[in-house]
């Protein structure tokens, strides 16, 4: 049984988990250790059983955690090899045998996980997200995206269950207390996904057959989760695309851990 788990997913940290059954994933460690450890207990999972951890890109709410969680449980870490060189004053914890480097792009394996990092547009060396392969079936996540290309959508189509961001309200950034080249950063074409455009790349997916959906990597003072889903709801049902019968959406929080998916 595929396990599936937002543990935590926003602009202050962020940390997912999947599961094949046997083999046990994070997906970034942008919290403390003890956030994660605790998080992990409350899913039923320990962080002694964690094979791997991938580390998305450099940004600090990614990596915070990584070189303590590491070392006190000895679980190797994967990134490219930009991503290692940019990240390595951060994780002076993690031991030689630890430290994995993958090529974006190139399949490899954990336990009986097959994963495929694909690059995103980000202000980060190398950024990806991941596609997971297990017994068939393909997760997918992908935050920290800047705008969406041609090349994007035809890595993340065709999963089952896709974590997608959609940090902000174009509006309420605007209007925000954030600095004018902050919110310029976020607006950029390598920074980060809108409500409004989540929506739109939602409804395609789901018209591609994408049945289930995690919005993620919500921003703390430019989104609040209610806002995110409805937009993408207005998206979904301006296509004629039902919520409940025809997909399954929801809301990864930024402070606590989401619903564990079982596929």
């Amino acid at each position: 049984m595929i396990r599936f788990c937002s543990l935590y997913s926003g602009s202050s940290g962020n940390c997912l988990f999947i599961s094949s059954g046997s083999t046990r994933i994070l997906i970034d460690a942008g919290l403390s250790c003890k956030k994660i450890t605790e998080a992990l207990n409350s899913i039923g999972e320990s962080p002694q059983d964690i094979d791997a951890l991938l580390i998305t890109h450099e940004h600090s709410d990614h990596i915070r955690g990584v070189g303590t969680f590491s070392k006190r449980f000895g679980v190797p870490v994967y990134a490219n090899y930009s991503t290692w060189a940019a990240m390595e004053a951060y994780v002076e914890n993690v031991s030689a045998e630890n430290r994995v480097s993958f090529v974006t792009g190139e399949k490899f394996g954990v336990g009986d996980i097959e994963i495929e990092a694909f690059n995103i547009p980000h202000d980060a060396v190398e950024p990806v997200g991941y596609n997971f392969y297990i017994n068939g079936r393909k997760i997918t996540t992908a935050t920290d995206i800047g705008h969406v290309n041609k090349n994007l959508l035809s890595s993340i189509e065709n999963s089952e269950l896709i974590l997608l961001e959609s940090n902000h309200d174009v509006e309420l950034l605007k209007v925000g207390p954030y600095p004018w080249h902050l919110k310029r950063r976020i607006l950029s074409d390598v920074g980060h996904l809108s409500n409004e455009m989540a929506g739109k790349v939602v409804a395609y997916l789901a018209s591609k057959g994408t049945k289930r959906f995690l919005l993620g990597h919500l921003s703390r003072e430019n989104n609040f989760p209610e806002l995110a889903y409805q937009t993408v709801c207005n998206a979904l049902r301006e296509r004629n695309i039902r919520i409940g019968s025809d997909i399954f959406l929801d809301v990864a929080l930024r402070d606590r851990v989401g619903q564990v998916i079982e596929l």
